[in-house]
């Protein structure tokens, strides 16, 4: 039988449903997609799984395609029937989960599409540099909200979850550790411990290698 395919690239956004998949022991095949942003021939590939040409993207052994982090996130707690990383519907603890997993899906992962690489949004040259220091002064903008509102050890406190995960991944992101070390201890601390969690522990190796 046909396995899931995740398309990705190590230390992108795929590694949030690359760590899901690794918790519930779910065998999959790791599709490299390139660099989508100097890589038109990656893009134009992805393009044929995920039209917005984006990771990650899962494909289903039927060839049917999932999009969107969060998506996947609630699809996989539901298909696998539990509650590890995900509140059950009646855990007093869902509604933060879910207001604080759509705030980072829709208001922070957002930011990375425009300043990674502002060329692509802004085609004056000289202001490239500006409009990719707003995105950035509002990302830390949230994620220092997002440090005010953190638990511990977990962000929703005795309890692990998929938040934790989008914080260990996205605290190695921009605007790099040293700000986040600084700025969002609470964070920093959520995603060290992240880190030492058995069942993800290859995940974070493959994707962010120490040097």
């Amino acid at each position: 039988m046909r396995r899931f395919q995740l398309y990705g690239r190590p230390g992108w956004g795929s590694v949030l449903i690359e760590a899901q998949l690794a918790w519930y022991g779910i065998e999959y095949d790791f599709i490299e997609v390139g660099d989508l942003f100097v890589e038109d021939v990656a893009q134009r590939k992805l393009e044929k799984v995920n039209p917005a040409a984006q990771v990650p993207a899962l494909e289903f052994p039927d060839g049917s395609v999932m999009t969107e982090s969060a998506a996947i996130t609630l699809w996989l707690s539901e298909e696998q029937g539990s509650g590890d990383l995900v509140p059950e519907p009646r855990s007093p603890q869902r509604a933060q989960f879910l207001r604080w997993l759509m705030f980072i899906a829709a208001n922070i992962y957002p930011a990375y599409t425009y300043m990674d690489v502002p060329a692509r949004f802004v085609p004056e040259e000289g202001a490239q540099e500006g409009f990719a220091k707003a995105v950035c002064d509002r990302a830390k903008g949230l994620y220092t909200i997002l440090d005010g509102e953190a638990s511990s050890p977990w962000f929703l406190g005795d309890r692990f979850s998929v938040l934790d995960i989008y914080i260990c991944t996205m605290t190695r992101w921009l605007p790099r550790r040293p700000w986040f070390e600084e700025h969002t201890p609470k964070l920093v601390a959520i995603a060290d411990a992240t880190e030492n969690i058995n069942q993800t522990a290859d995940v974070w190796a493959r994707n962010f290698p120490k040097k």
